[in-house]
């Protein structure tokens, strides 16, 4: 009986399977917004706006090979802005860094000549391209209430940061970024 049934049932869902065979392959769409109906043609998978369609995610590096390289499925950001980055800001002890979104967050740093004061930076890398207003930096300082290193647990405060730190930062990372682009370039 349950063998019978198997089979009953293997026979039942073929038999549902092999008549979407003659189904219409065009399905009625509307675009947001709009009382049109728009038809496309499924058998024409160029056409069909998917995620890994034209314009959409490329795994492997595949894609279209006239438009210009994005970089690939790697990081989501500018390499030579990512390394330069971390090159320039190696020194402090990093909270953070995801480069996917391109964002480099580091932890308070004191300056043993200045032990009563310490910074923070982070890092914004902006664009996938090599340019100047592709990365934004951001300081923060932080000085001790006293100036007294003996006193543990003691409590700081912020101070404002001259903007003109921010921007020597950024103009640091980005002469170096331009330093390890010539390095690749000639290394081809």
């Amino acid at each position: 009986m349950g063998l019978t049934r198997s089979v009953c049932v293997a026979v039942a869902m073929a038999g549902v399977l092999g008549a979407c065979q003659y189904a219409d392959p065009i399905y009625p769409d509307r675009p947001p917004g709009s009382d049109t109906t728009v038809r496309r043609d499924l058998s024409k998978p160029y056409q069909r706006n998917t995620v890994f369609g034209p314009g959409g995610i490329e795994l492997f590096g595949g894609g279209d090979d006239n438009r210009p390289s994005q970089g690939g499925p790697g990081i989501g950001v500018n390499s030579f802005l990512w390394r330069a980055s971390l090159d320039t800001i190696a020194f402090m002890p990093l909270t953070s860094a995801d480069p996917f979104g391109g964002v480099i967050i580091t932890d308070w740093y004191t300056p043993p000549e200045t032990p009563a004061e310490r910074f923070k930076v982070n890092v914004y890398i902006l664009a996938k391209a090599l340019r100047a207003d592709g990365i934004e930096v951001s300081v923060f300082k932080q000085e001790r209430m006293t100036g007294d290193d003996s006193v543990p647990g003691e409590a700081w405060t912020d101070v404002p940061v001259d903007e003109q730190v921010g921007t020597d930062l950024e103009d640091a990372i980005l002469t170096r970024a331009r330093q390890l682009r010539m390095a690749a370039l000639r290394g081809q």
